[in-house]
Order: structure tokens, then C-alpha cells, then sequence
């Protein structure tokens, strides 16, 4: 980048910063009648757009295969009719949501007569950093505006073309509802380097950022962001097949939370299953998974049940975001949890089992953000948890954990009513 240039992308990202903080003021004052009206008319742009969505879209897959983007990341990056379809319906979840904003969290009164109340308030400006997924502009969007952020959007340079063509059906929701485009911005160039100014924290004007990306991205942005971050790790997710598990569910269950859709974060990617049934149920649910198209890789117990590839210590530590399942036989549900403990990301966890003891043991025992009994691990997902959307599943600690919707974008402030009280 020649100097000129720098200073103009510096130029473009300081002003976007001060819109947006502008931005935020207007969301805020708004009502919550009003923040509805522009999620419902983007949704109905959306709609209305179809045609030049998928015609950008259309764009963006061929710079990705120019680019040599995996198939696991072009298939993120597709859109047909029924994921644009899916997009507006989601909108219209969000603005289905109650609004957060002035909710009183909780209220006590002092023995000195001081009323004092919890009250849930907007973060802010969030930045969201991401990579190839055209709806997490659509999704960012619509929680930010529904919990009163603004939002600076900052898409890879292989789904630009789709996000704007996203973001344009948001200014008709805007514009319809008589409130600033500045309530959320895109960025509108892939310059990488628009993500070393917005992780600069454009002069204190960013007050979270999120990112939603590979390893590579979420690891840049924690290392280098001088704002607070809200991190989405990989999601190196577990089934685990206990001894008293219905053969049914546990070959449908499993089938679906890895085959579903294989490029999600909450793609199951390690298999476990207890010694006491391997025997009969390993060939039943290896068989369905072959079936389906998927690798299998086992260890050593695993191959001697059905024909796969050696495992690799390696196998147990990879997101695969592939038709790839790593498979071991546990000696227990201790072990079990112990594999979980020693390889997982903090994602999502699933027990299969009829054993509501072994269930609840499994459930409190295993830390990550979401642990699942007798359901897929692909629930782990804001619009399945009834958030309408998200922006990203969390494996933070602090603030927000799990699926991050409109409740988790908000932070709270105390309101303190008195009668003239002075302290002694």
C-alpha cells in the first residue's frame, strides 16, 4: 500500500468510527418499535433482492476458487434461494425478540433508603471481523440493531460482493425506518489492512470486537486488539456414545452431528464410544457415516471393528470442517470425559445415553460452553436456541459464553434513586 492510499483507507475507517459512534446514540434513543420497523423492512428487501444477492454471490465463488479456498469454506460462502429465504426469516425472528434495552435485571433497596436498580444498556460499537459466511452479515446486522449496537461489519475479500449486496437490503430498512445508515456500516474494501486500524480501536471508538474466522484470524485479533474481544474458538466438538445408548439414536445422532452440514462449528469432529458396546454398535454407526460419504480415522480398537484409517494424535486435535471423523473406544465414561478435557476446544459436547445418572454426570463434569444430552451437537446455534440468530458461538468466560444473541450484546449500568441521602 503506497502512502497516499494509507492515509485515505485511515481517513475512510476514522470516519466510519465517528459515524458510528453517532450511530449508536441514534439506536439508542430510538424505540423499540422503531428498531423492529428496520430489521422487518430488511428482511423484506432481502426478499426483494434475491436476484442481485445471488448474482454477487455468484462472483464470490469464483474468486474463491481462484483464490484456492478450501471446498469446506466455498461451501460457507454459497447462496441459493433457500439460504437467502432462510436470512430473511431470521430477521424476522430477531425482531420477533423483546428488545433488551432498559430491561431492570434486578432491584434491592439499601437500610439507608437508597432504591437501587441493575438495568441492561448497549455495549456500544462493535466491530465483528469475519471470513466467508455471507449471512453473519445479515445475522450481525440484525442483533446489533435489535440490541441497540452499532456495527462496524468487516467481511473477507471472498464474500465481499455478497455482503453488499446483504448490506444494501439493510439502508432500505434504515432509510424506511428513518434511522442513519451510520447504525451499521460495512467496509466497503477487502484492504487487509482496514483490520489493523479497526484492531487499533479507531481512537477508543470500538468497544468490542468480535471476530468469526479460522484459528489464524481469532488468534491475530486476541494478540493485537486494543479493545475488548469476544472469542470464538474452533469447534472441535465430541459425540460420545455411552454404554446404555439407544442404537437408533446413537447411529441417527451421530450421523447427523457430524454429516449435516460439515463445515459448521458445531460439526461433531471425534467420535467416542464406551468399550461395553463398541462391538455392536461401532459397525452400525461407522457403516451410516460411510454411507454418508464421510473418512473414517480410528484407533487401533476402532480398525479391528470396521475397515478405517489409523488415527494420528493429530486427529484428535483437528477441526476438520470435512467429511472426516476421528473415532476412539473409551473404557468408560471417565475416560471419556478425560479425552474431552485433554483434546477439546470448549465448543460442544454430546452424550448419548438412557442413563439419566451417567447423563447428569457427563453434563457437569464437561466445561464447554454447550454440553448436549441425547441430541446432535449441530443445535449449537443462536436461531435453534430461539435467539433468532447469532453472531457467533462464544468460548470465552467472561461476559458471554455459548451463542451470542441479542441478551448477550447488552452489559448493564446501576440506577441509583434517593431522597437526599449523604454518606456518614
Amino acid at each position: 500500500m503506497d502512502d497516499q492510499s494509507a492515509v485515505s483507507l485511515t481517513d475512510l475507517m476514522t470516519a466510519m468510527a465517528a459515524k458510528a459512534k453517532a450511530g449508536a446514540e441514534a439506536l439508542r434513543l430510538a424505540g423499540p418499535d422503531v428498531r423492529t420497523k428496520a430489521i422487518l423492512e430488511a428482511a423484506r428487501s432481502l426478499r426483494s433482492r434475491e436476484a442481485q444477492i445471488l448474482a454477487a454471490n455468484v462472483t464470490d465463488q469464483q474468486f474463491a476458487r481462484d483464490k484456492g479456498l478450501t471446498d469446506a469454506m466455498i461451501e460457507r460462502l454459497i447462496l441459493n434461494p433457500a439460504r437467502v429465504e432462510a436470512m430473511a426469516r431470521g430477521l424476522e425472528e430477531v425482531a420477533a425478540l423483546p428488545d433488551p434495552v432498559g430491561r431492570e435485571l434486578a432491584r434491592w433497596t439499601r437500610p439507608n433508603g437508597l432504591d437501587i436498580a441493575r438495568v441492561s444498556t448497549p455495549i456500544g460499537v462493535i466491530a465483528i471481523i469475519y471470513e466467508s459466511r455471507p449471512n453473519v452479515t445479515a445475522d450481525a446486522a440484525a442483533l446489533c440493531i435489535r440490541s441497540s449496537n452499532a456495527a462496524i461489519l468487516r467481511t473477507g475479500s471472498e464474500a465481499l460482493n455478497s455482503a453488499m449486496a446483504i448490506y444494501a437490503a439493510f439502508e432500505d430498512g434504515f432509510r424506511a425506518a428513518g434511522l442513519p445508515d451510520t447504525c451499521v456500516q460495512l467496509v466497503p474494501t477487502s484492504d487487509r489492512d482496514a483490520v489493523g486500524l479497526i484492531l487499533g480501536g479507531l481512537d477508543g471508538a470500538i468497544n468490542l470486537i468480535i471476530p468469526r474466522g479460522g484459528k489464524s484470524l481469532v488468534a491475530r485479533v486476541q494478540k493485537e486488539a486494543r479493545a475488548p474481544v469476544l472469542a470464538h474458538l474452533e469447534g472441535l466438538n465430541h459425540t460420545y456414545i455411552h454404554a446404555d445408548a439407544d442404537p437408533q439414536k446413537a447411529v441417527s445422532v451421530t450421523l447427523n452431528a457430524k454429516m449435516r452440514r460439515v463445515s459448521v462449528c458445531g460439526a461433531t469432529e471425534t467420535l467416542l464410544i464406551d468399550a461395553a458396546v463398541a462391538d455392536a454398535l461401532l459397525p452400525q454407526v461407522a457403516a451410516a457415516l460411510a454411507s454418508a460419504g464421510c473418512e473414517l480415522r480410528g484407533d487401533a480398537t476402532a480398525q479391528s471393528l470396521y475397515p478405517m484409517a489409523a488415527a494420528t494424535e493429530e486427529d484428535w486435535r483437528t477441526e476438520y470442517l470435512l467429511p472426516i471423523i476421528a473415532i476412539r473406544v473409551v473404557d468408560g465414561i471417565d475416560a471419556a470425559i478425560a479425552h474431552i478435557k485433554t483434546y477439546g476446544s470448549g465448543h460442544t459436547e454430546a452424550i448419548i445415553t438412557e442413563n439419566a445418572v451417567a447423563a447428569e454426570t457427563f453434563l457437569n463434569a464437561v466445561d464447554s460452553a454447550i454440553v448436549i444430552w441425547n441430541a446432535s451437537t449441530q443445535y449449537a446455534d443462536g436461531g435453534e436456541f430461539g435467539f433468532g440468530a447469532e453472531i457467533g458461538i462464544s468460548t470465552d468466560r467472561l461476559h458471554a459464553r455459548g451463542p451470542v444473541g441479542v441478551e448477550q450484546l447488552n452489559t448493564f449500568k446501576y440506577v441509583v434513586r434517593g431522597d437526599g441521602q449523604t454518606r456518614p
